[in-house]
């Protein structure tokens, strides 16, 4: 099977490392060929502590993936998370030189371009730069420019930022595990691409991706991305919370945290105990469910109360800017017995569960179903985005260069050149830059990539 068939997602978390191979079949489904998935053993909250730890949790899951699907894996597009992630909005404009021309994709690149070169906090990098709504001229509220005649092009831009020291460690990690990474994508974005519809992404709606580390929250209203965030809490705090709350190794708090917990105390009886095994010859201990639930209900309720402060920042609760899809809660975390109704109690939203498979067209078994699979599933389709895009520019360019073979026969044969040729020369000289342009078109994520990669050329 040729390398260009089939993409891969890689979900580097705080409790697991996921990896997905997959390619699309014919009816534009994604056929899911293999996955790999490893225990998180050097990352902390999202950001990577220990680089040997990642390396070979890494490893670990890729090769699962490689011995499922039968196939060798080389590029990789890559999640990104963690506390350091924040977001901005801003306003930039180009002034274009040819008016009477219309507004091509080179514009909007260019008007991006303008954006990523803003000065941000010593060691920030911008990671994403999501236009909004465009404005040309005096015409404002334009969804999509291209084709439009103007002088003035401007945007509303979300750009989301990051430490690129992490975004380092990361590119590192995955590097010295053999791979090469195709693009950087932050994790609540690649989660929305799995789990939410055009519908709801049309009526305002925001997804809280609860993971091991951290939770990160996406707010779209109109089709557009609006705001985005991570806030540094996640199951994981929940499962320590356990710990301490019962005095108990971490061990046995995950798994009653993952069969018995519940995020509503009321729903449990006071009667209902669970028995769990003594240490070295200790006692049995005998947890009540009301009493796990209780703890786990304190530190659930602060999560959420953090979600309803991002979406008063954002201004959801105002008639304009209101979520009519409500909230959709993904993640491993979302899978916490009874959460739905304390999230519609708590914020005041309809909330469901985002289950990841919805794409998936061989998942027969509902191995993927989970929303603990929303991201790196969320990456995959990703990485498949990139190799469609990149398949559209070679299918293009044979096409663009006929005429080019034409002028070099003419040439050849010594025919005395008519004034025709001239447009000829010229139109190929315009053909091959926008053929130049197109190359060099990458996603911001393959552009980081590059910086990243010149950075440790230079430190070898």
């Amino acid at each position: 099977m040729e390398n260009q068939e089939y993409s891969v997602g890689l979900d580097i978390g705080t409790t697991k490392i996921v990896a997905i191979v997959g390619r699309r079949n014919a009816h534009g489904k994604i056929e899911v060929l293999g996955v790999g998935k490893a225990k998180s053993l050097g990352v902390h909250k999202g950001i990577v502590n220990n680089i040997s730890q990642t390396i070979n949790s890494i490893k670990a899951a890729v090769s699962e993936a490689q011995s499922s699907a039968g196939v060798p894996i080389r590029k990789v597009t890559v999640g990104i998370a963690g506390k350091h992630i924040r977001s901005l909005q801003h306003s930039d404009y180009i002034m274009r030189e040819h008016p009477d021309k219309f507004i091509t994709d080179d514009d909007i690149e260019a008007l991006k371009d303008q954006v990523k070169k803003l000065v941000m906090l010593p060691g920030e990098e911008i990671i994403h730069v999501l236009p909004q709504e465009y404005k040309v001229d005096s015409e404002g509220e334009i969804q999509e420019p291209v084709g439009m005649h103007g002088k003035r092009l401007e945007a509303n831009f979300h750009v989301v930022v990051g430490q690129m020291g992490s975004i380092r460690n990361i590119a590192r990690c995955v590097r010295e595990a053999g791979l090469e990474m195709e693009a950087l994508t932050l994790e609540p974005l690649a989660s929305s691409e799995a789990v939410l519809t055009k519908e709801e992404k049309e009526a305002g709606v925001a997804i809280v991706d609860i993971g091991g580390g951290t939770t990160d929250i996406a707010i779209f209203k109109d089709n557009i991305i609006r705001h985005t965030c991570v806030i540094p809490y996640g199951g994981g705090i929940i499962t320590e919370d356990i710990k301490e709350g019962c005095s108990i190794i971490e061990k046995h708090a995950e798994q009653l945290k993952v069969k018995f917990g519940s995020a509503v105390p009321e729903l449990e009886k006071d009667s209902t105990f669970v028995t769990i095994p003594g240490l070295h010859g200790r006692p049995d201990k005998e947890i009540s469910l009301k009493t796990l639930a209780q703890i786990i209900n304190a530190r659930v309720e602060e999560i959420l109360e953090m979600v309803n402060t991002e979406l008063k920042a954002y201004g959801a609760f105002e008639q304009k800017k209101k979520l009519i899809a409500g909230i959709v809660l993904t993640g491993g975390g979302s899978n916490l017995k009874h959460l739905r109704q304390l999230a519609n109690y708590t914020t005041g939203f309809d909330s469901r569960i985002g289950f990841a498979n919805e794409y998936i067209a061989n998942d027969k078994n509902q191995y993927l179903k989970g929303p603990e699979f929303a991201t790196s599933i969320g990456l995959l389709m990703e990485s498949l985005k990139i190799r469609d895009k990149k398949q559209i520019i070679e299918t293009e360019e044979p096409v663009k260069e006929e005429p080019v073979k034409t002028e070099a026969i003419v040439t050849q044969a010594e025919t005395v050149q008519p004034v025709q040729p001239a447009a000829v020369v010229q139109e190929q000289s315009a053909v091959s830059e926008q053929q130049e342009n197109r190359r060099a078109k990458l996603t911001f994520g393959q552009s980081l990539m590059e910086k990243v990669k010149k950075f440790f050329e230079e430190v070898e």
